[in-house]
């Protein structure tokens, strides 16, 4: 073979191998992306989970009740117009027309007190679509006489475990279960025994607070002709409330926003069975305040005293 020959013999072999290399560089270079692309998507990924984490809990009013009803500004709008009913609007629903139809019953006992103050207990559960009406009204009454914080919206459940119906499933309502409140005149104690989330492996509601066996012995002594029914609502030993005080019909179809906006309106089938409850609620308390403050307790409060 000539020197010619082998000069071109060279020359295409070292072509062959730069253009084999330049090729292995980009290949190397697409491998890179791809790898630096994943990682991004990986990091993007991470971040929205944490972020949907994140919108979950904070919808969750007791952190292990379902997530549901308003919160931020909503929540605080609703939270205002429910605690702070015109009196005029109290005054005028009176006891509410025929709307409520299990007002409080006499019992008695030794004074039930808490703090050196007279107490009112309640015992319900986020399930129960009792609970849910009666709250509203517990809530309106009790702000009459102080102040309630920590306030979180949520619904009663819609089936339990075993995927059977509630009645009046997904009632708008409240939970006390992180609430405090505030009172010169009272001990508000409110046990929230169940949240809204069937446990799979019983079929039943998760558990969330448990009543003290003081607590339990009172509604076995009060509470046995209801086989234990809730809401369960104690006066200090001197009236009780077992169950919903009016229809959850009331209610149906209803927002949190709707329910808040007509207990302003006496003439509304809402105020009428919701502010008449509360009035009930609002006379039973003012019976152990000894009708203390008096804008609470009102002429048409103590009319209401008188009957029950």
């Amino acid at each position: 073979m000539g020197k010619a020959s082998r000069t071109k013999s060279d020359v295409s072999r070292r072509e062959r191998i730069a253009a084999q290399r330049a090729a292995e560089r980009r290949a190397e270079r697409r491998r890179r992306i791809l790898i630096a692309s994943g990682s991004v998507l990986v990091v993007v990924a991470v971040v929205l989970a944490l972020v949907l984490v994140k919108i979950t809990s904070s919808n969750s009013p007791s952190g292990t009740s379902a997530p549901n009803g308003p919160t931020g500004a909503a929540l605080a709008a609703v939270t205002a117009k429910v605690t702070s009913v015109p009196a005029s609007t109290l005054a005028a629903v009176g006891s509410g027309g025929g709307a409520v139809t299990n007002p409080p019953k006499s019992i008695s006992g030794p004074p039930l007190t808490s703090g050196g103050k007279p107490e009112m207990l309640y015992i319900g559960a986020e399930y129960c679509p009792y609970c849910a009406a009666e709250r509203w009204a517990m809530i309106v009454a009790l702000s009459r006489f102080g102040t309630f914080s920590g306030l979180a919206a949520m619904h009663s459940a819609a089936a339990d475990g075993a995927g059977n119906a509630e009645p009046f499933p997904n009632t708008p309502t409240f939970t006390f279960a992180h609430a405090s409140y505030s009172s010169t005149y009272l001990t508000f104690t409110p046990v929230e025994q169940y949240t809204n989330i069937p446990d799979k492996s019983t079929g039943f509601y998760t558990t969330l607070m448990t009543p003290t066996k003081a607590q339990q012995a009172l509604i076995d002594k009060y509470d046995a002709a209801n086989s234990g029914a809730i809401p369960f609502i104690d006066f200090g030993n001197k009236y009780m409330i077992a169950g919903a005080s009016y229809s959850n019909s009331v209610l149906s179809g209803l927002s949190w926003s709707q329910i808040a906006s007509d207990l302003s309106n006496p003439g509304s089938p809402v105020a009428k069975a919701i502010d008449g409850t509360a009035n009930y609620i609002t006379a039973a308390i003012c019976s152990m305040t000894g009708n203390q403050p008096a804008s609470a307790c009102t002429a048409t409060v103590r009319s209401l005293e008188g009957q029950l």
